[in-house]
C-alpha cells in the first residue's frame, strides 16, 4: 500500500501556482510540514508530496483565500479546537455521533467523562462515520477507539493515519505516521486509510 507522491515541480505545473505561495502557505501551516518528502533522486534531493491530499488541500486554499486571510485560514486549518467540550447530548444534538457509537466510547472508560475533548469528539466522529458508510462492524469500531485512545494519549508531532486491514477475517486497525512507504502482502484487503488532518478539519467547521 503505497500512497502515489507528487513532485514539488509538478505540483507547480498542475496548480498553477508559484514557489513562493507554496512555501509561504507552509509557513502559515496551511500546509503541514510533514506533506514536504524528501527523497533521493538521479538528479540529487528532490521534494515529494502526497498526489491527493496535496491537490485537495491546494484546491481548498485557492478557493477559500477569496474570503479569508492566511491567517485566518491557518485557524480553519488548525488540528485543534482550543478547549472544546462537548457533553453527549450535545454530540447527539449536533448530529456529529449516535448514541450507540458514544456507548462504544464511553463503554472503553472506568470512569466515564461527563464532557468529551476535542480528540474524544475527533474518535466518536470518525467512528460514526465509519458504522454508516458499513467499513466496519461494533466489535471493529470497539478496536477502533481502543487504539486511538491508546495513540491519543501519547505525545506527538503530528497527526498520523489511521489503516484498517483484513485478512482471512481477521481484523487489524492500527495508526502510523505515514503511509508513503507502507508495504502490505498481496492476501490483506484494505479496508480504511484515513488521514487525521482531513478529518480534523471537516470536523473542525461543524463546530465552529
Amino acid at each position: 500500500m503505497s500512497e502515489e507522491l507528487l513532485s514539488k515541480k509538478e505540483l507547480l505545473e498542475v496548480t498553477g501556482i508559484s514557489y513562493g505561495q507554496l512555501y509561504r502557505w507552509k509557513r502559515k501551516d496551511l500546509i503541514p510540514e510533514e506533506w514536504f518528502i524528501r527523497k533521493s533522486t538521479f538528479t540529487g534531493q528532490e521534494t515529494f508530496f502526497p498526489k491527493e491530499r496535496i491537490l485537495e488541500r491546494v484546491d481548498r486554499i485557492q478557493k477559500m483565500k477569496e474570503n479569508l486571510s492566511l491567517d485566518e485560514m491557518a485557524e480553519m486549518f488548525s488540528p485543534s479546537v482550543g478547549e472544546v467540550n462537548l457533553s453527549k447530548m450535545e454530540l447527539v444534538k449536533r448530529g456529529l455521533a449516535s448514541e450507540t457509537t458514544i456507548n462504544l466510547y464511553l463503554d472503553q472508560f472506568k470512569d466515564s467523562p461527563e464532557k468529551f475533548q476535542f480528540e474524544g469528539i475527533l474518535t466518536v466522529y470518525l467512528v460514526e462515520k465509519l458504522l454508516q458508510s458499513g467499513d466496519i462492524s461494533l466489535e471493529e469500531a470497539k478496536m477502533v477507539i481502543q487504539v486511538a485512545n491508546d495513540y491519543f494519549s501519547k505525545e506527538k508531532q503530528s497527526y498520523g493515519e489511521l489503516v484498517i486491514v483484513r485478512k482471512l477475517g481477521i481484523t487489524t486497525c492500527f495508526i502510523v505516521q505515514s503511509t508513503t512507504d507502507f508495504v502490505m502482502d498481496k492476501g490483506t484487503k484494505l479496508i480504511v486509510k484515513i488521514a487525521f488532518t482531513n478529518e480534523m478539519e471537516e470536523l473542525r467547521t461543524k463546530l465552529i
